[in-house]
């Protein structure tokens, strides 16, 4: 039901960002929200492993140091106080909106999330430096696509129909925060007289899509292609 899936949604955001305040908390300078870090020079900074010195190419001297800490190992600390914040909170609610949900429905939120934090690890670890540099642009990549799809999904094609559903104007808002804060990410906002403007651009991608959809309808196409022939 969409009352228990916004309960679920509203307990994953609590989760993530007790998690993310407990994280920062602890790091270095302990106590404070800020992070006393390593400067970032290069991609190569993330990878310090491929570095370790053979002296006469016989030995290999293992000495590798985070050369961009606490950057790197900060993510796997957010992840696991996530995993047990979920497990200690997610299960609580699971229990109270159980009877809006079948046996087999009511632990899916964790059971994907036990699937997912491993793959994040996995992919921090391998990418790191990768994901530090390119987020920015797969934040914004990936809400045109998921929006696009919802959107197609869920037959909109004009803004009445988004006004249809309350729900498809809570999907259409979180995509555009996500669009704001890649925008945001990339500008970093250093010239603010010529920054903020870009953020006008945040709707462009929901009100092109709506203006072209009637011209993209499959159902057209087809009609009209059975026409010219």
């Amino acid at each position: 039901r969409s009352s228990s899936a916004v309960l679920q949604h509203l307990t994953a955001l609590l989760e993530c960002s007790v998690a993310a305040v407990v994280t920062l908390l602890l790091s270095d300078p302990v106590g404070s929200l800020h992070i006393r870090s390593c400067r970032v020079k290069k991609l190569s900074d993330w990878y310090t492993m491929l570095y370790n010195p053979s002296p006469d190419y016989v030995t290999t001297v293992h000495c590798t140091h985070e050369a961009v800490y606490p950057l790197y190992t900060i993510v796997f600390i957010y992840y696991a106080f996530c995993l047990v914040l979920m497990m200690l909170l997610r299960p609580l609610l699971v229990k109270k909106i159980a009877c809006g949900l079948g046996r087999s429905d009511r632990f899916k939120s964790i059971y994907a999330a036990l699937y997912f934090f491993p793959i994040l690890t996995v992919l921090q670890a391998v990418g790191g430096g990768l994901l530090y540099y390119a987020f920015p642009y797969i934040i914004l990549v990936l809400s045109l696509v998921t929006l696009a799809v919802y959107m197609s999904a869920s037959e909109v094609e004009v803004f009445k129909d988004l006004l249809v559903r309350k729900k498809r104007l809570v999907v259409l808002f979180s995509h555009w925060l996500l669009h704001a804060y890649g925008i945001i990410s990339i500008s970093k906002l250093d010239k603010l007289e010529q920054d903020l403007p870009l953020l006008a651009l945040v709707p462009a991608p929901a009100l092109f899509y709506l203006m072209t959809a009637k011209y993209t309808e499959p159902s057209r196409i087809l009609s009209e292609g059975g026409n010219g022939h």
